[in-house]
């Protein structure tokens, strides 16, 4: 049984790093993609970064590059987005993600293509 397990979150101030963790298990998942999406109340999820599976190439949305940098362990299992210079507009619940097979480039951002997500984490980033 696949399970994503997803121990960071916090509150922070604007300009503060945060680093994110999301642990998986079940199966192997080097040639799985894995991503993080957030949500905000009322609003669909949104695609924040992704990495290929295979040894892929890492995507990241226009809205957190340069400042949000995600990387993979597939020896350990494990994803991470490391959260620099956040902002208020990043507080949302953040979530890993991961499929059984992999998407194509154009899909890799579409919440729906994904088999399977962590519980969620708040990220609060205060004025």
């Amino acid at each position: 049984q696949v399970q994503l397990v997803e121990p960071g979150g916090g509150l922070v101030q604007a300009g503060a790093s945060l680093r994110l963790s999301c642990a998986a298990s079940g199966r192997t998942f080097r040639m799985s993609d894995m991503a993080w999406f957030r949500q905000t109340p009322g609003k669909e999820r949104e695609f924040v970064a992704a990495i290929r599976g295979g040894g892929g190439t890492t995507h990241h949305a226009d809205s957190v590059k340069g400042r949000f940098s995600m990387s993979r362990d597939n020896a350990k299992n494990t994803m991470h987005l490391q959260m620099n210079s956040l902002r208020p507009e990043d507080t949302a619940v953040y979530y890993c993600a991961t499929n059984n097979n992999r998407l194509i480039l154009s899909r890799l951002r579409v919440a729906k293509k994904y088999d399977y997500w962590g519980q969620g984490i708040q990220v609060t980033v205060s004025t």
